[in-house]
């Protein structure tokens, strides 16, 4: 069982998404997609934003390399600047928010990485104390007081990967269980922290949030 951001066709994990034919299949996340609406939605809460930092980790490559492929392009779309900032450690995470402040950047999207949730009450205090608005991929870092969060209904993956996990243990095979892709997502939005950064939280987005977080 596998779940992955990426086409598992080009990685070689399947043959195709109905016949995977193999020995192995999963749950397809769709992530140059969700990212990009990711971006957007940041973009529809703080319209003023122009110049957005993205905060990626440069020891997790495959994800770092992802990440640098699709938000300049989808930012390019969206008439908006990017410009990078490394970070693989809660020291270089109080680094990058000094630089953030230095280089007047607007807004900031945190790159999906395990790494950064872990560090999500940082970032959600550094975030607060330098007045920069910030987006993540997971209502975890909402909860731990981040301004807001779009990704995959997680709960929802998992119940699909272990729906698969408890047919294959019946005796199904992975090479007839097609790939799945994800198409639950939530949005979240720590209406306390918008608050405290200034940021007045459009009625349209209010009423697309999956949670508004007081």
């Amino acid at each position: 069982m596998f779940s992955v951001g990426e086409d598992p066709v080009k990685l070689g994990l399947v043959a195709s998404f109905p016949r995977p034919g193999g020995n192995a299949t999963g749950v397809n996340i769709l992530s140059a997609e969700v990212e990009a609406k990711r971006l957007g939605l940041l973009h529809d809460l703080v319209p003023k934003a122009v110049r957005i930092a993205l905060l990626v980790n440069p020891a997790n490559t495959p994800v770092a390399e992802i990440t640098l492929r699709d938000i300049p392009e989808a930012a390019r779309v969206l008439g908006l600047q990017i410009h990078i900032v490394n970070a693989s450690t809660g020291r270089e995470i109080e680094e990058a928010f000094a630089a953030l402040a230095r280089e007047q950047s607007d807004a900031l999207f945190v790159a999906s990485d395990i790494f950064f949730m872990s560090r999500r009450v940082q970032l959600a205090t550094l975030a607060v104390h330098y007045r920069i608005p910030a987006t993540y991929y997971a209502r975890e870092a909402v909860e731990a007081g981040g301004l807001m969060s779009y990704g995959i209904d997680r709960a929802d993956m998992y119940r699909q990967v272990g729906v698969y996990c408890g047919q294959i243990l019946k005796g199904a095979k992975p090479a007839e269980l097609p790939v799945v892709q994800s198409s639950k997502f939530e949005l979240v939005i720590n209406a306390q922290t918008a608050r405290l950064l200034g940021v007045d939280v459009p009625n349209a987005l209010q009423l697309l949030a999956d949670e508004m977080i007081e």
